[in-house]
């Protein structure tokens, strides 16, 4: 296992590699720790990429503020999430702020991204009610099963991924068209580079079901 660190606009990342593999893992929440140990484990016995943003909190300091690191992948999502918890900037320091993001995200999303034609896998938990009918505005296909808790769920950016996942026991969403005013969450910066991008999005603390769709995810994709 090689350990190295990496970090965007300052926030800090460690990266775990184990082999050589054209996927790549990311914790980008501190606070989600279901999906971090889920991660820890997972990059250990298989190959790839594995981030992990170095905060136990969700937001994260950014020049005078702190912001969600889920926000900050497009001008538009950066520029609200900067001014959430600091709603008065002098205009100057914005956008020199939000020009380091521009140049630094670049770097970081370089180093990120999968080879051509390889897999992004985002592990996210939710506790604050949030479920894939909050997705559903955003998307073009769905696919919602009665079984499972809709908390628990998958979002993809490639249609080709989004058949095959289809068809398994899980919901899925498929958002695959760019929204100019997106909320600038990594998908869709995954999705305007053309590199394929799955959620595993699942309730905090239940590490068994996210392992399980962690597996399926994998089992289907990588065939």
């Amino acid at each position: 296992m090689e350990v190295s660190e990496t970090s965007f606009c300052g926030i800090e990342f460690e990266i775990k590699k184990n082999g050589f593999s054209n996927v790549s893992y990311i914790l980008i929440h501190g606070d989600e720790e279901t999906a971090r140990m889920l991660l820890t484990e997972h990059i250990k016995e298989n190959q790839g990429r594995a981030f992990f943003i170095k905060s136990k909190e969700r937001e994260v300091p950014l020049g005078p503020t702190i912001v969600d690191p889920n926000r900050i992948f497009s001008k538009g999502g950066a520029t609200k999430a900067l001014k959430k918890f600091k709603p008065t900037w002098e205009q100057r320091k914005l956008e020199l702020l939000l020009a380091e993001l521009d140049d630094s995200r670049n770097e970081f999303l370089f180093n990120l991204f999968p080879s051509e034609g390889g897999l992004l896998i985002a592990l996210h938990n939710n506790f604050r009610g949030y479920n894939v009918n909050n997705e559903l505005e955003n998307s073009q296909l769905y696919s919602l099963k009665k079984e499972q808790n809709p908390r628990d769920f998958i979002i993809c950016t490639d249609l080709r991924d989004y058949k095959k996942l289809n068809k398994g026991p899980y919901n899925v969403v498929l958002q695959n068209v760019i929204e100019e005013k997106n909320n600038g969450s990594l998908s869709w910066a995954a999705l305007e580079n053309g590199v394929r991008y799955i959620n595993i999005e699942v309730r905090l603390g239940w590490l068994s079901q996210q392992r399980k769709m962690l597996k399926y995810v994998e089992d289907v994709l990588r065939r």
